[in-house]
C-alpha cells in the first residue's frame, strides 16, 4: 500500500459480493481501502468486460485508471491479486506527472 500511497495513486475495489460479505471478508484482512459492491446490476463489471455471465461473477482483474480517465495498465486473473505490474504502473505515471 505505501507503493501505492507513495505514487499518489487511490486505491479501491469493485466486486459483485453484496455489501455485507465485503465488509466482512476486508475485516478480515484487514483492509485499509474501500470496497465498492457491484452486487445489484453486475454495471461496472459488464462496461469493463470482466462480468462472466455464465458464472454470475467478475474475472479478477486490477486496472491502472490515469487522472484522464484512460485505462494506463490491466493485469487480470492470478497476477490481478499480485498487482506488481500495478505498483510499477503506478510509479510511472506518478513520475509522468512530475
Amino acid at each position: 500500500m505505501q507503493k501505492f500511497q507513495d505514487s499518489g495513486a487511490k486505491v479501491f475495489a469493485i466486486s459483485t459480493d453484496p455489501s455485507p460479505s465485503q465488509k466482512a471478508w476486508a475485516e478480515s484482512l484487514g483492509l485499509s481501502f474501500p470496497l465498492l459492491s457491484d452486487f445489484l446490476d453486475r454495471k461496472v463489471s459488464q462496461e469493463y468486460g470482466v462480468y462472466l455471465p455464465k458464472l454470475g461473477f467478475s474475472n479478477r482483474v486490477t486496472f491502472v485508471i490515469d487522472r484522464e480517465g484512460k485505462i494506463n495498465f490491466i493485469e487480470s486473473g492470478g497476477d490481478a491479486m499480485k498487482i506488481l505490474g500495478a505498483g510499477d504502473a503506478c510509479n510511472r505515471l506518478a513520475h509522468k506527472k512530475s
